[in-house]
Order: structure tokens, then sequence, then C-alpha cells
């Protein structure tokens, strides 16, 4: 799928679609929100959500205190969703659209979330281009959470292939930058009551 492609693909996506309409909603994130409170997180730490569509992270995120969040999606209409639901707090949030392949930072992170937008990438070198940017653009001692399709989860997602990952390929792709601190199974139910595998893991970089 080349770039311009993709990009009208998600803009028609989230623009034809609400919230509740999208595979992948959660009124309440808790794997994730439960993952950052454990990490002890300082409140004023860099982070930013990667391929975050309209996802409620940042509602949690500003509850919980922190101040420095930048939240990075490909769709513009996601991004102005999610500024509309928020009204005036989104106003504390750094709104960015882009493809995660062009993605150029502009600084370093103490946390990079990313549920459900890796397991996306199926071309080697977008693969490879991501692990550069994590590595890049993560803090020393900076924390990595990605949450993809498990080994038993489904193999497409909004009619896209995806990668799907084992706790062991998930560590073995980022272990020369990042060591895995934690991983578990978590079963998402959507919107249309089917159940899809999810793979959580944890990382610190070295």
């Amino acid at each position: 799928m080349f770039n311009n492609n993709k990009e009208q693909y998600w803009e028609n996506v989230h623009s034809k679609k609400s919230e509740k309409e999208v595979s992948w909603f959660q009124k309440y994130p808790i794997d994730s929100i439960e993952l950052i409170k454990s990490l002890n997180i300082n409140l004023n730490a860099n982070i930013i959500d990667v391929g975050a569509g309209e996802s409620r992270l940042v509602d949690n995120l500003i509850e919980l205190g922190f101040t420095n969040i930048d939240v990075l999606d490909i769709s513009k209409s996601a991004i102005e969703k999610a500024k509309q639901r928020l009204g005036k707090k989104s106003l504390g949030v750094n709104w960015i659209v882009s493809d995660i392949n062009e993605f150029v930072p502009i600084k370093k992170y103490d946390l990079w979330h990313d549920r459900a937008a890796f397991h996306f990438l199926t071309n080697k070198k977008h693969i490879k281009n991501y692990i550069s940017l994590t590595s890049n653009y993560i803090n020393d001692k900076g924390k990595l959470i990605i949450a993809t399709f498990s080994s038993n989860g489904p193999i497409k997602c909004s009619g896209l292939d995806v990668v799907r990952y084992s706790k062991e390929s998930i560590e073995k792709t980022f272990e020369n930058t990042f060591n895995i601190n934690n991983h578990f199974i978590s079963s998402h139910k959507t919107p249309f009551s089917t159940f899809q595998e999810f793979l959580f893991a944890s990382f610190e970089k070295k």
C-alpha cells in the first residue's frame, strides 16, 4: 500500500465510523493504564502514544496528572475527534498527524506507548525503521510498551494484514536496545462482542 493510499485508508476509517464502530475501541484502556501505573513514571515525563487514533488513553493520562503528552496518528480525522472529545483539555496535548514511517521526533521520550499500531507494519524496512525510532528517541532507562495481536490473535484487522507476535518474537525484535520487563496476554472484547487476543510487552531501554 503506497503511503498516500494508506493515509486515505485510515482517513476513511475514522471519518466514516464512530469510535464504537471500530474493533479496537476501549472505553477504558485498563491494560495500558495499569502497566503505565506500574512503571512509576514522573508526571512531567515525556510520553507519546503512537497510532493512537481516537484512543481514550490520553484522557486517562491527563486525569492521572501527566503533563507532557504527545498523541500521534496518521489520520487527521482521528486526531480532530479526540481533540473535540477532550475540549479545553486538548490544549495541553501535543497532537501530531504523521505516518509513523515518516515521523521525525524533535524530542526524546520517557515512555513510548503503542497499542495496535506496530502490528500493522508488515514490511521489514518499516519494522526496522520503527525499531530505530524507539532506539534513538527513547531516553536511557526509558520505557516502551508495545501491544500487538498475539500468536493466537487475528491475522487481519480492519481488512489489513498484521504481524502477530509471541513473547519470544517481540523480545527478539527489540533485543538490541531494550530489556523486556513484563508481558501478558489480554483478551479484548470488541464492540461487536467478539474477542481478540493481544500480547502486551513492557520494555526498558538498556
